[in-house]
């Protein structure tokens, strides 16, 4: 009777939980329909007078008004990709596994699994990285996410304001929503401006479209600061093929810890999130190659180019050898286990 109410009050809490998850995404989504309702009919068809600069403002407005949500709903809605069947233990493996009690032999039982597998990384003790919730050897860039409650392909992070887990099957679309994001804010910005300036100096009567005119300008500025900066680092991030995870945490590999690990170059960085193929780049379609479960590394690329192996090769600028401050990502929640 105890372990039946346990459970209830436990399956009442995580639905809960998933319900007040969804708050972050509601207020977005409030403030986006009132910035709709600000812009068209308060500030175009109420405050400006001029029908062809109504015009023009409508449908620049609006063009970017559909990628800006179109990308919105593809970080919500696009799944996190989780590892395919042969990263699974079989029930077999798992049962020898769990009833194995020394510490050692579970590690090199893992460690001949791995061999079977595209698996470079390690755990900063040169273990096989392995999920013990997911029972399952983690793939390279793979990690758990304690609030979807498994194991994300490439996972970047947990974002409250998508609700969503970031990584290998949505992170261009994030990219993408991040960057109309900014540029919806400034376009909002720049074309208000003037119009507050006028309610400012009181060379228009002081109507209902005031309050919404000046709260407008606002809140875009305030949302303008805030998402280029954290646009700012995933693109760092980006240049450098990192993720936020790897970024704070250096990726292990066989031969140790290394940095710069994925690190293929410039073109070929972006080239890993955009995909080769540049018609696509602005487009919330998915066209990152690879399955995520494996990626090009720095190490095969020197070994296969002589000019590169030649080289010094994490040789790179002062910014890859400091920290990136804490909170860089502040939208961001990391929940990597």
């Amino acid at each position: 009777m105890r372990r039946g109410w346990k459970m209830a009050l436990s399956g009442g809490l995580r639905c809960c939980r998933r319900v007040l998850s969804w708050v972050p995404v509601l207020v977005i989504v409030l403030v986006v329909l009132w910035s709709y309702y600000a812009y068209v009919f308060e500030l175009c068809l109420v405050t400006v007078l001029s029908p062809a600069e109504k015009v023009i403002y409508l449908i620049f407005y609006h063009a970017i008004f559909v990628f800006f949500t179109w990308t919105y709903w593809k970080s919500i809605f696009t799944l996190p990709q989780q590892p395919n069947q042969k990263f699974h233990l079989s029930y077999t493996d798992k049962e020898r596994y769990e009833n194995e009690e020394r510490p050692e032999v579970q590690k090199q039982m893992l460690s001949d699994m791995a061999k079977k597998l595209p698996v470079y990384t390690r755990t900063g003790s040169g273990a096989v990285r392995f999920c013990d919730r997911c029972h399952l050897i983690k793939p390279d860039r793979c990690h758990h996410c304690s609030v979807c409650a498994m194991c994300v392909l490439k996972m970047d992070h947990h974002c409250p304001w998508v609700n969503n887990c970031i990584g290998f099957s949505n992170y261009k679309f994030f990219l993408q929503f991040l960057a109309y994001s900014v540029l919806y804010c400034l376009y909002i910005a720049t074309t208000v401006f003037s119009y507050f300036i006028k309610y400012w100096r009181g060379e228009l009567p002081s109507v209902r479209s005031k309050f919404h005119v000046l709260f407008l300008l606002f809140v875009a500025c305030m949302f303008f600061v805030s998402l280029v900066i954290l646009f700012g680092y995933h693109c760092w991030l980006v240049s450098r093929n990192k993720t936020t995870l790897e970024a704070f945490c250096t990726p292990v590999f066989t031969s140790g810890p290394e940095k710069n690990g994925f690190n293929l170059g410039f073109i070929k960085n972006i080239q890993q999130v955009f995909g080769d193929n540049k018609k696509f780049w602005l487009l919330p379609i998915g066209s990152s190659p690879g399955d995520g479960h494996s990626f090009p590394m720095r190490c095969m690329n020197e070994s296969q180019n002589p000019l590169l192996a030649n080289e010094e090769p994490w040789e790179e600028n002062e910014d890859d050898n400091r920290d990136y401050p804490e909170g860089s990502s502040s939208l961001a929640v990391e929940t990597e286990t």
